[in-house]
C-alpha cells in the first residue's frame, strides 16, 4: 500500500477555513462590461487604508448572445498574503471568489499576490 502524504498541514487547513468562513465582498463599481468588488478577509487588510484585503475586477467580453467570456483579476493589497508559505491560502480564497462572483462561466483568472501570483483558466465545455 502506498504511503499518503498530507499536502496541507492541519494549521493551514484551519487558517483556510477561518478566512473562507469570514470572506465577504462588496461591489464598488459597475459598468456595462465590468464590476469591481472589494474583498474582505478576517485576518488581512490593506496596510494603508486598513480596509479591504484586496479587490476583484470582473470584465465581461460579450461576443454575442451565446458567447460570453470573463476576465477576472484579483489583486491582494495585504503584503502578508505575498509570503510563499501562504500560497495555499491565496489559491483557496481566489478559487472561492471565482465560484461566488463568476460561477460557471468561462473565465481567465489572473491573481496578483507578490510571490503567490498565478494565472488559471476555467472552461466549462
Amino acid at each position: 500500500m502506498a504511503k499518503v502524504t498530507e499536502i496541507l498541514s492541519p494549521s493551514m487547513k484551519e487558517k483556510i477555513q477561518r478566512e473562507l468562513s469570514g470572506l465577504s465582498f462588496t461591489k464598488n463599481f459597475r459598468s456595462a462590461t465590468a464590476e469591481e468588488w472589494y474583498v474582505f478577509l478576517p485576518g488581512f487588510r490593506d496596510p494603508q487604508t486598513k480596509g479591504a484585503a484586496g479587490k476583484a475586477i470582473i470584465h465581461y467580453d460579450l461576443y454575442g448572445n451565446r458567447d460570453v467570456f470573463i476576465n477576472t483579476t484579483i489583486i491582494y493589497d495585504d503584503p502578508a498574503l505575498f509570503a510563499p508559505e501562504l500560497h495555499p491560502l491565496v489559491y483557496e480564497i481566489s478559487e472561492e471568489l471565482v465560484n461566488r462572483l463568476v460561477g460557471y462561466a468561462d473565465t481567465l483568472l489572473s491573481v496578483h499576490a507578490g510571490a503567490n501570483s498565478y494565472q488559471a483558466e476555467y472552461i466549462q465545455r
